[in-house]
């Protein structure tokens, strides 16, 4: 198992950066007249889960990383509900958010698991 110096080590953090990219390359291609809509809201709550891991590690207490932990996943609850909208809406197909959902999945796992341990 690898050393965590910083938040950057986290494998988790790592999963939430690849999701945020995975959005913002989503969305390059939905149309202009919705940067402040839909293209905004993906990108403000994907970029929340790494954020949140990232400000909850920073803290040093396991209550306060659970804390951000959880905000993370309430980011994940909501950039899935407006992937789902985007695509019902034909703004993108499922075959283009279907892999960003998957790994919205794993980190919610992950999510799960580190709460887990933080609490024992």
């Amino acid at each position: 198992m690898a050393e965590i110096n910083d938040f950057k080590d986290l494998l988790i953090w790592q999963k939430g950066m690849d999701i945020s990219e995975k959005c913002y390359f989503l969305t390059k291609n939905f149309p202009k007249e919705e940067i402040y809509g839909m293209v905004q809201q993906i990108r403000r709550s994907s970029v929340s889960i790494p954020a949140n891991i990232a400000e909850g590690y920073g803290r040093r207490s396991s209550r306060d990383y659970a804390r951000f932990l959880n905000i993370s996943q309430g980011s994940i609850n909501e950039l899935e509900t407006h992937l789902i909208l985007s695509e019902r809406i034909g703004l993108c197909t499922l075959d283009e958010i279907d892999l960003i959902i998957k790994l919205l999945h794993e980190e919610t796992r992950m999510i799960i698991a580190l709460i887990k341990k933080l609490e024992l």
